[in-house]
């Protein structure tokens, strides 16, 4: 064993922290893919995939198979054999599976060979016919409800991106009314995807997204107040019967004289946010029963409520020359949004959500309060107001109220990017290819002899197989591993592409999103990125970068206790440190950690404020962080010319 050599450190700031394992990326995440070091598994990667495909039933309903568990063989050969044979680097899968017959209930357990699986050698390489690769890390949008303002136009709209699925956007129209569209396909107004979801009346409506007032109308004064606002509930004609005015519709003279005539004693009044009357959802009310006409033609002798009108309507829109009833609305609209086999958020796009509405709901589909919450945030956005107050209910039935800032999301920020690692890209491979069994499964086990049936006979490997060969010989993520020299090498594995499936193409990546951006502080390489048409879309992750559970990027900093700096080290993603001001590495500090200056040089949100050390929360942990291992190896790097240094990376 080489001993190791005592590092001297000549530089003026000594860093708190050692450097990190700086291919952890790569061998932490394979290992949390096949959790061939556990005991006892959890239900992530490889087994997740098993649990999501299995129990699979026969479509006669006469057999099923179950998923016991899974284990990792034995290489068939070394590393060093691999390379002299030409071969991949793998070892078997193999799965205990229970076929079991529902009639008899009769059980057989089989250990079946599910095909090889590449494995990861120390060094965080693959050796895939001889030659070894790499598996680079992909940065992409993030799944969660996303909010935007577009300058050209001057309108709000909102994006609703699931990890699988299909896409819901909401935005303003042209003709003053907020429209609902699936899939980019044909505009229909949001209430009738509200009502759809189970809103019967307009008033109901009004009431989820606006606060109300009760007005008594006692003099002649109370009655003229009311002229140009907007009531939140149906006004009935106590001696007739008839609506005088529907909720959401604008009170005028004449209808003031109809209260008058009717001795109306109270009115519920419309409160909007920030005092700012935008008509929007009213509009969008108006709008409404002649989109269903235009789009639905109804049996006269159905009498449907409008809760099943507005999902006949949205069914007739998404499949439009299909049979129309309620059964298949219905099943369509939940397979759209809330089956967990057609729509995943993801834990990712889950905790997005929560944090932005401050929900506890833990489900990865979409809910009825997601959509409301996000039809809400627009109209808050429209008013300008700062933000909206709503009372949640938690799971011990306590209620409690919750305050929701209404800001628009930078897509380019880190705090909205993630990245997929090579366990999490593979696993999205291997559904495919399970996917794709299941199928077969299903098939075989209406033709075979269900007497003499047994699991292997019924589960086929090659789509397994081809799925897996075809990611790592021909996916843009998997590639020959640069050899030129040993940091050439380690700058390999840390590299983030925004490339590839389910990312950008050159083409349609604008400047924006290959600029240099204040998050990327601490976390990924201002300097070192190609020249050329990838500028801006591979980068390098910084020194001291990693990748937390939810795949945020995430820096460290030393925590600064009422002025005074400590040796705790907190990781902080793009998302928290914009709540926070940091001081520099290089902050001047007396032997005690506390700051010699009065006024110190901080940053917050891409600003750069003096502040006194007690309004400061954070302080860099080391000048170097900001850059990637091969930009720190540039020497005297902070004296060198921009051009220069960018050249050297």
């Amino acid at each position: 064993m080489q001993e190791t050599k005592k590092v001297v450190n000549f530089g003026r700031i000594k860093s708190k922290i050692d450097l990190p394992n700086l291919i952890e990326i790569q061998l932490t995440s394979y290992e949390w893919f096949l959790q061939t070091k556990s005991s006892k598994k959890k239900s992530q990667g490889l087994l997740s995939v098993f649990e999501e495909i299995f129990p699979i039933e026969s479509p006669h309903d006469d057999v099923v198979l179950e998923f016991v568990n899974y284990e990792i063989g034995e290489p068939k050969y070394s590393e060093y054999e691999c390379k002299e044979r030409d071969v991949t680097f793998a070892a078997p899968l193999k799965a205990t599976i229970r076929l079991i017959r529902k009639d008899s209930m009769e059980v057989r357990e089989q250990s079946v060979y599910m095909g090889d699986i590449p494995l990861m050698t120390e060094r965080g390489t693959f050796i895939i016919n001889g030659a070894e690769r790499v598996v680079v890390n992909q940065l992409h949008r993030s799944p969660g409800i996303f909010f935007f303002y577009e300058e050209d136009e001057r309108v709000y709209n909102s994006r609703v991106i699931p990890d699988r699925g299909s896409w819901l956007e909401f935005e303003m129209d042209n003709k003053g009314y907020i429209v609902g569209r699936i899939d980019r396909k044909k505009k229909f107004p949001v209430t009738l995807l509200i009502k759809a979801l189970g809103c019967e009346t307009n008033a109901e409506i009004v009431k989820l997204f606006y606060d109300t007032t009760k007005i008594k109308l006692k003099s002649e004064e109370d009655y003229e107040s009311l002229n140009g606002r907007r009531v939140a509930a149906d006004i009935i004609s106590r001696s007739t019967g008839e609506v005088i005015i529907e909720a959401s519709e604008r009170i005028n003279i004449d209808i003031i004289d109809r209260f008058k005539e009717e001795k109306v004693s109270d009115v519920e009044l419309i409160e909007f946010p920030n005092n700012k009357e935008d008509a929007y959802l009213c509009t969008t009310f108006q709008v409404e029963p002649e989109f269903i006409k235009k789009n639905l033609r109804v049996d006269e002798g159905h009498d449907y409520s409008n809760s099943e009108l507005a999902l006949l309507a949205l069914h007739a829109v998404m499949r439009p020359g299909e049979p129309t009833n309620i059964d298949n609305a219905r099943t369509e609209l939940e397979r759209l949004f809330f089956n967990p086999r057609t729509y995943s958020l993801s834990s990712v796009g889950r905790y997005k959500i929560n944090s932005k509405f401050g929900f506890e709901d833990m489900i990865e589909t979409l809910t009825k309060d997601d959509i409301i919450h996000t039809v809400k945030y627009i109209l808050f956005l429209i008013a300008e107001a700062e933000g909206y107050e709503y009372t949640f209910t938690d799971k011990n039935g306590k209620k409690e109220k919750k305050y929701v800032y209404t800001i628009v999301d930078d897509i380019d920020h880190l705090g909205n990017r993630r990245v997929r690692s090579v366990g999490e890209l593979i696993m999205n491979q291997i559904k495919v290819g399970f996917q794709r069994m299941e199928r077969v499964i299903k098939e075989r086990m209406t033709i075979q002899d269900l007497d003499v049936i047994t699991p292997q006979a019924l589960i086929s490997i090659k789509p397994i197989t081809a799925v897996i060969n075809e990611f790592f010989g021909s996916s843009q993520l998997s590639q020959f591993m640069d050899q030129t020299n040993p940091l050439a090498e380690l700058t390999h594995k840390r590299r983030l592409n925004a490339l590839g499936p389910g990312g950008l193409s050159r083409e349609r990546a604008g400047f924006e999103v290959r600029d240099v951006h204040p998050s990327h502080y601490g976390r990924m390489c201002p300097i070192e990125t190609p020249e050329g048409p990838n500028i801006g879309l591979i980068v390098s992750l910084s020194t001291y970068g990693r990748i937390n559970d939810y795949g945020f990027l995430e820096t460290p900093y030393r925590y600064v206790e009422k002025g005074r700096v400590t040796d705790k080290i907190e990781y902080l993603t793009a998302n928290i440190e914009d709540n926070y001001s940091i001081a520099q590495a290089n902050a001047e500090l007396d032997d005690n950690g506390n700051f010699v200056k009065s006024l110190i040089p901080c940053r917050n949100r891409g600003n750069f404020p003096y502040k006194k050390p007690k309004e400061i929360q954070y302080m860099d942990v080391s000048p170097e962080q900001v850059f990637s291992v091969s930009t720190c190896l540039i020497p005297f790097l902070e004296h060198d010319d921009a051009n220069r240094a960018l050249m050297g990376s």
